[in-house]
């Protein structure tokens, strides 16, 4: 890889790392000090997701594109941003970040590195919740980056910070973060054999927008054959 490359791949690594250990540790965190109350556990866990994805994304926007997400790079992908050796490389470090980021929050709240999820989450309602999820995501990803650039950070976290609240699955919306979050028995884990179907149900929501804004709102150079 040239030295531009890696730097993008480090930062994806490096972001998605922080993003999972914000995630599980905030999670964990919630858990022990809400003292039984669901709610107020979610609404903590929320904050600091919505605030660590604002913060993440000025930080590594403008090196890597700020990703963190094998589905934004697919989409990324399908709108030929970067090509396929580059959406494998960003895939693999987004996973590889992720279990770092879990693993990381896991010991440093005294736990096991790693612990299988006993937590399920299955049925279709939450299949479909995370078809929504993904779907919203991307859709305000692709509509904010083509009209309104600088606002894509304030706009992800704004709608991450709701989509934990208005889907019953509580927004994973990223194949990174599922596989790993199956990882950490604590409160924002998923049973293993549930990953599976969260997975395609995210894929599919995902190049569903991607597909819908590529004709919703043309790039320039789409618009000149149109």
């Amino acid at each position: 890889m040239n030295q531009t490359l890696t730097r993008r791949v480090v930062a994806e690594f490096l972001g998605t790392s922080f993003l999972l250990a914000v995630v599980v540790g905030s999670g964990i965190m919630a858990e022990r000090l809400a003292g039984g109350n669901i709610a107020l556990a979610l609404m903590a866990n929320t904050i600091a997701i919505a605030a660590a994805l604002l913060a993440l994304i000025l930080t590594f926007g403008t090196i890597s594109g700020a990703h963190f997400n094998p589905i934004v790079s697919l989409a990324a992908l399908i709108e030929t941003r970067i090509d396929w050796k580059v959406f494998a490389i960003y895939c693999c470090a987004q996973i590889a970040g992720a279990i770092a980021g879990v693993v990381l929050a896991n010991k440093m709240f005294g736990l096991p590195a790693i612990t299988l999820s006993q937590h399920t989450r299955g049925g279709p309602e939450l299949l479909l919740s995370e078809f929504v999820a993904s779907f919203g995501l991307v859709m305000v990803i692709a509509g904010s980056a083509r009209l309104r650039y600088n606002a894509v950070a304030f706009a992800v976290a704004a709608y991450i910070g709701a989509a934990c609240w208005f889907t019953p699955s509580t927004s994973f919306a990223n194949p990174a973060v599922t596989i790993a979050r199956s990882l950490s028995d604590t409160f924002v884990g998923i049973a293993p054999g549930n990953v599976a179907g969260f997975i395609v149900a995210q894929i599919v929501g995902g190049v569903a927008a991607t597909v819908l804004f590529k004709w919703l709102i043309p790039k320039p150079q789409d618009r000149e054959t149109n």
